[in-house]
């Protein structure tokens, strides 16, 4: 909102008139509009040291100015250290001026006096996440806070740049040096030229410290752990497709495209649906399962329009058991603490799907196969630290899906249940100290006798216009877990653990996809067997009477004075089932059921999985198997 505000002003807008609009206060307006006079005035020529240091006090990044500037991030860096305009830290006055602070939180500032005081001890930086999204959340913060105690414990100076102070790795007492300073390139080398560390901590802080080890290699920059090559060499479709070639190892059948026509034309070997997604990427942005030629152009021009010159993957949309590996490498020997199972099919963003630790439905051969291509991928791609593989498991053989050179979001769920300290561990490798010097045995752990499940959190009542069908773009904010001795009995903790108070009785709204009815029948039967009574629109209300099962036949949206949002809004729904999720614009059908469903506090299913979970957790929750 705020940069549109900024826009309007570029164009000529008054401030009182944005004020009679957004009711944003005038104060706050003026700032904007002192800082677009300025960008206004902003030339090639126009860079002397006094324009460049007020420039910088307004807030303007070196990003920006070098653009203006017609140089690169880097060379502009240095125009502007030569001309003595550097960043200075200033200390964060917890004691509000009472006493003295002597907490040593930082933030930059272009003045003239800098507060930060160093000492000799060797020093280690890491990069925190930023702020907490959907796609990337607190599971990198644990990360990070694990891999500052790991760095303490071997005697060395643990620095953190993180601008969320919402997080555990921002408390005062967790690192030696903390920096609020965003994630970006320029404010990391600020820290890096006044601190000095020996190295930097990129794979903790999810895709956005990840997507900084190219920069911060090209000035020069040493990153420990996995190198920029190895990263980029996950990161990169076109290389990794290549690489996972070389090493005979099995991947969904794909191809790179660099355009609209070339993705059209390649069509021609590559029949529909199709899974695309662009590289580097965070929470599976972008990534979508494209029908038909139509979709596919649109996708690409947006594709290319977003991101210039980055190859776009696209392979034949696989229906499998999708899987996890989560492994730690210290150069020569690979330890994995668990492999976990999806619940829902391929298809759904691994960051939305409920997992299963230990997997329920493996056999030990394709466990042995896992394992085998795990060990071979991270030595061969050269990991010094963690890595995340993603799986699909179709047919009795397993397929490479991705492979995340970093700390994954399901690294807390894992740690806390096979007790590998993950992070901890990749750390002190990352630094030098072997998996076996740390006292643990290579290859993968023993399976708990606990079943634990974990399960994604959503915030869908607290986001407007978004649609709760899920898919391959990560869409969940959170997570939670349920442990126990059978799988029913941890998935109805799951269940609960994540917010959703499943119904034991009442009315299931049913809209089922023609090619979803087969293998829905036999849920719905058991639905029907524990009590509930049913409402469908025309066609599976149909599928439902000749099966014998009662039904309310209810009319589509907008059809009549009374329609489906009508029974949902009213309390005559307890559960929604909705497999027709194709039409996700905010006019559809689809999406305007699923919305109203979120907004009235009903459970809206859109995968099959895991509504067959949710059957099992109220079955067993009916026969009264849990307390």
């Amino acid at each position: 909102r705020i940069f549109e505000v900024a826009e309007l002003i570029r164009r000529g807008s008054s401030i009182v008139d944005i004020h009679a609009k957004t009711k944003i206060d005038l104060w706050f307006l003026q700032k904007i509009e002192n800082i677009i006079s300025h960008e206004k005035l902003i030339t090639k020529e126009s860079f002397n040291k006094e324009n460049i240091l007020a420039l910088k006090k307004l807030g303007f990044s070196d990003q920006f100015l070098a653009r203006k500037a017609e140089l690169n991030e880097l060379e502009f860096r240095k125009l502007r250290s030569e001309m003595g305009v550097n960043a200075v830290f200033k200390m964060v006055d917890t004691c509000a001026a009472e006493f003295e602070s002597h907490t040593p939180y930082y933030y930059s500032s272009y003045e003239d006096e800098n507060e930060v005081e160093l000492d000799d001890r060797e020093s280690i930086l890491v990069l925190g996440s930023g702020p907490i999204r959907i796609g990337q959340g607190v599971e990198f913060d644990y990360a990070t806070v694990h891999a500052i105690k790991a760095i303490k414990e071997m005697g060395l100076k643990a620095i953190v740049i993180n601008n969320n102070p919402e997080t555990v790795s921002t408390d005062f007492n967790v690192s030696d040096s903390l920096y609020f300073e965003a994630v970006t390139l320029e404010d990391v080398l600020n820290i890096i030229d006044y601190e000095k560390p020996k190295g930097v901590i990129c794979q903790f802080g999810g895709q956005t410290a990840i997507n900084l080890i190219d920069h911060l290699n090209n000035a020069g920059i040493t990153v420990l752990g996995t190198s920029h090559d190895s990263t980029d060499l996950a990161e990169n479709r076109d290389r990794f497709e290549k690489a996972l070639k070389e090493l005979d190892i099995s991947q969904p059948i794909g191809t790179i495209v660099h355009s609209v026509e070339e993705a059209v034309d390649k069509t021609k070997d590559l029949p529909y649906p199709l899974m695309l997604r662009p590289s580097y990427v965070i929470g599976g942005q972008a990534m979508e399962i494209i029908y038909d030629e139509t979709e596919l152009r649109e996708y690409m021009k947006y594709a290319m329009k977003v991101w210039p010159g980055q190859p776009v993957l696209m392979d034949r949309y696989m229906i499998g058991v999708e899987v996890e590996v989560d492994a730690i490498c210290d150069g020569q020997d690979v330890l994995i603490p668990g492999i976990m199972e999806h619940i829902e099919r391929s298809g759904v963003h691994s960051g939305d799907s409920y997992a299963v630790y230990p997997p329920q439905n493996l056999t030990e051969d394709i466990k042995e196969e896992l394992v085998a291509t795990a060990t071979k991928i991270a030595k061969n791609f050269g990991i010094i630290g963690l890595i995340n593989i993603q799986f699909i498991i179709k047919s009795g053989k397993s397929y490479v899906l991705e492979v995340n050179p970093r700390s994954s979001r399901t690294v807390p769920f894992l740690s806390k249940v096979t007790r590998v300290p993950m992070a901890k561990v990749a750390t002190k490798a990352i630094l030098g100290q072997s998996i076996k010097e740390q006292g643990l045995t290579p290859g993968i752990q023993p399976e708990s006798n606990m079943i634990s499940i974990k399960a994604p959190v959503f915030s869908f009542t607290k986001l407007k216009n978004v649609d709760s069908a899920l898919g391959p773009e990560m869409k969940s904010t959170g997570e939670a877990m349920g442990r126990d001795m059978t799988f029913q009995k941890a998935m109805n903790k799951a269940f609960k653990s994540a917010g959703i108070n499943f119904p034991l009785y009442g009315n299931i709204l049913v809209t089922i996809a023609d090619k979803h009815k087969e293998e829905t029948l036999p849920m719905l039967k058991r639905f029907h067997r524990c009590g509930f009574k049913f409402l469908a629109t025309k066609g599976t209300a149909e599928l439902l009477r000749s099966n014998d099962m009662p039904v309310d036949e209810v009319v589509k949206i907008g059809r009549a004075d009374r329609d489906l949002l009508d029974e949902i809004k009213e309390g005559n729904v307890q559960l929604v089932i909705n497999t027709i999720t194709k039409g996700k614009n905010v006019e559809s059908d689809g999406f305007m059921m699923r919305r109203t469903a979120v907004e009235n506090g009903v459970i809206c299913m859109t995968s099959i999985d895991t509504t067959w979970a949710l059957l099992d957790a109220i079955e067993t929750y009916s026969l009264g198997a849990l307390p």
